[in-house]
């Protein structure tokens, strides 16, 4: 990270952020119908690159669930091609972590496989087809996704990685 990224944000006030455990009842907040929309909307515009779909054909039709832990958001998806939709099928495997260590796993900041040895990530279910994900999404050019929102996966995941150190200086201090 530069220096001057984020120069304006103090460590003060990023302890002041509450964590993300504790945006959870705002996030249950969040009209179900509009998590069926926007969801699936903004990851397929995150692989709306013609290579990235292509790279994703292996898992069409299969239901993936995503499950933010700490904001009690849990999604399931699934590829029928072109776009991902909304699921209400049981998920077949699913990926579950922190909201920042998802953030940091989608901005290729932090490697699945050190997440899911530190256990900051876990998957569930049928952990083949969570392998096939994890290493099709690996092998998926970080340049065919949009240039602006790897600026904004990248930014926020700093922003969250530099608030969570924050939170534990303050308690190996207090």
């Amino acid at each position: 990270m530069s220096t001057f990224e984020f120069s304006h944000v103090t460590d003060s006030v990023l302890r002041a952020l509450p964590p993300p455990r504790y945006w959870r009842p705002l996030a249950k907040r969040i009209p179900i119908s509009w998590q069926h929309i926007a969801v699936p909307r903004l990851l397929t515009q995150a692989l709306a690159s013609p290579d990235a779909l292509h790279s994703l054909q292996p898992i069409v039709g299969r239901h993936i669930g995503i499950k933010v832990s700490d904001l009690g958001l849990s999604w399931v998806l699934s590829l029928d091609g072109e776009r991902l939709l909304w699921s209400n099928s049981e998920p077949e495997a699913t990926v579950s972590g922190s909201a920042t260590d998802l953030l940091l796993l989608a901005s290729r900041m932090e490697d699945a496989d050190t997440l899911f040895f530190q256990r900051r990530l876990m998957l569930t279910g049928d952990t083949e087809l969570g392998l096939l994900l994890r290493n099709l999404l690996d092998r998926m050019p970080w340049e065919s996704f949009p240039l602006g929102l790897r600026i904004m996966l990248q930014r926020s995941s700093r922003l969250l990685l530099r608030a969570r150190r924050a939170h534990q200086l303050r308690k190996v201090v207090a």
